[in-house]
């Protein structure tokens, strides 16, 4: 048996073994790469190998962008951003049959988007949208479902902290500016397809309309929500145009949260140490998560992996429709036991190869490929928002999953229709030359 073979088994029965028995991701990924390399190298210039990739993959300047983003978004969900969004949603489309499910799904999009996180979006938006949903008849299961799912729009809608861990992972090949351009359409069709489904909910189950609103009180729910969106216009303009890069842009969204936080009087100097500590923690997360994964995608590399992935598939499989087919189902079950950031950049290396080679645009898989770990980050036995929402909602995870099906069934429908029609993706960067 090749020696390149045997290693691709031991890295994954150590790596899954690991994950099977309760093993926290990141040391599951470096307990198996340093297993596997160890097969390899002689032992001290292993570690040696192995602590150097782990260094070297985080030392990257658009990875700055990760922390300043995390900040900005604890900002923001301390100050008083997500009941603007909130009533600004419900001015909008509150009067509507199930109103306030649509409400639920806007204000998760607009917040996730603005905040660049989908747990920040789950609990700032599910802590607030649950009881008042249930007020006006909405089982809480049925609400926690649908904070589940719209919140993880935020991470296709820009900024997004994963689509720029993407950007490193795929080696140059896709740009950040591109990647935040081309989240917005097929973000906005994965809210559209969710409203669908909370459509025919309200219709079946005969949930309450809420009030119309005047006009004027739109106009001023909209005039207290305009410099919260206006931070979209900033930080993703800015990118776009080459004012600022990715990671500057991440240090004007704190600037610029920090300064909507003062102006709402909701984020007080005592508060900041809080907001700082919270942010180090979470960032500290997940750069160890990237330094693990950056050393087992070296190790991909070492031992030719994604190159032998490439020839198998191509070999083997003759329809590039059922490549792709056979890659998002991978991926599918992938996000259901891993979270999103190390799978983007595990996977990244190992399909890339493969999608390019039969014509995919990189910038087109990287929204497949988050696409679908999203649909995984609501699916249990893992899935982070799944158990986020459900907290928040102050309901077992076990009565969530049969309103979650629907919710969970259109977002399947969206991946496929993004996976095989490119220009959803792509429409929007070719119209900005990117």
């Amino acid at each position: 048996m090749p020696v390149e073979l045997i290693s691709i088994i031991v890295l994954f029965v150590v790596f899954f073994s690991l994950l099977a028995y309760g093993v926290p991701v990141a040391y599951s990924i470096g307990i198996s790469t340093v297993i596997t390399i160890l097969l390899n190298i002689a032992p001290l210039p292993a570690i040696t190998t192995i602590a150097q990739r782990m260094t070297t993959g985080i030392d990257s300047f658009a990875l700055l962008a990760i922390p300043f983003f995390v900040l900005a978004g604890e900002l923001m969900n301390r100050g008083g951003i997500a009941n603007r969004l909130i009533n600004f949603a419900k001015s909008l489309m509150g009067s509507l049959p199930g109103g306030l499910a649509y409400v639920n799904i806007l204000a998760a999009m607009l917040f996730g988007a603005i905040s660049g996180s989908a747990v920040a979006a789950a609990s700032a938006i599910g802590s607030i949208m649950t009881d008042r949903m249930e007020d006006e008849g909405f089982p809480r299961p049925f609400s926690a479902a649908l904070n589940i799912t719209s919140s993880t729009t935020g991470l296709l809608i820009p900024p997004s902290n994963v689509l720029i861990v993407y950007a490193l992972a795929s080696g140059g090949t896709a740009s950040v500016a591109s990647l935040f351009i081309a989240g917005y359409l097929p973000g906005i069709l994965v809210g559209v397809a969710l409203m669908m489904v909370a459509a025919y909910a309200a219709t079946t189950k005969d949930f309450k309309r809420g009030d119309r609103v005047r006009f004027s009180q739109l106009l001023s729910d909209f005039r207290k929500a305009f410099f919260s969106l206006l931070m979209l216009v900033i930080i993703v303009g800015g990118i776009v145009k080459g004012i600022f890069t990715a990671t500057e842009a991440a240090a004007v969204a704190v600037f610029y949260a920090l300064i909507l936080g003062f102006s709402y009087r909701t984020i007080k100097t005592k508060d900041l140490p809080k907001i700082l500590l919270a942010s180090a923690k979470t960032t500290a997360i997940v750069m160890f998560l990237i330094c693990t994964s950056m050393a087992m995608s070296w190790l991909f590399s070492f031992q030719s992996i994604p190159q032998l992935m490439t020839g198998f598939l191509i070999d083997q499989v003759s329809s590039p429709f059922l490549i792709f087919l056979i890659i998002n189902l991978t991926l599918l079950i992938v996000g259901t036991f891993m979270d999103i950031t190390p799978a983007v950049l595990i996977f990244t290396p190992i399909f890339l190869p493969v999608v390019t080679t039969l014509g995919m645009d990189p910038v087109h898989f990287g929204i497949v490929m988050v696409l679908n770990l999203c649909i995984g980050l609501c699916t249990p036995p893992v899935g982070t928002i799944l158990f986020v929402g459900a907290g928040v909602a102050q309901v077992s995870v076990s009565k969530v999953i049969k309103p979650l099906l629907p919710f969970v069934a259109a977002m399947v429908i969206v991946l496929f229709l993004v996976t095989f029609f490119e220009d959803i993706s792509l429409w929007l960067p070719r119209l900005f030359g990117l």
